[in-house]
């Protein structure tokens, strides 16, 4: 499954939502990773990474992202569904 990136900007121009869907690869990670670079160069204002729609994401671009959720100004969302995935494979062993 191709993976598909939708910037969004926020009404008041606060925020940029950059939304994955499909499956994040690492060369899939470092292209958004390159993405949140170019706008806050632009101008230095807040990046969601929404994954609510992704299907399936490695451990190498896990990884990415996690360098990315640790700046100030960038905020990941929509990976609770993993969360719960992991949860759930752990409950049936």
């Amino acid at each position: 499954m191709a993976t598909h990136i939708t910037q969004t900007e926020s009404e008041e121009g606060g925020c940029v939502t950059l939304r994955v869907d499909g499956e994040m690869l690492l060369d899939d990670a470092l292209l958004v990773e390159r993405l949140v670079r170019g706008i806050r160069s632009e101008r230095p204002r807040e990046v969601v990474i929404d994954l609510a729609d992704l299907d399936f994401l490695d451990s190498d671009s896990a990884g990415v992202l996690r360098g990315l959720a640790n700046e100030a100004g960038i905020r990941i969302e929509g990976i609770e569904i993993f969360l719960q995935s992991v949860i759930n494979d752990v409950e049936k062993r």
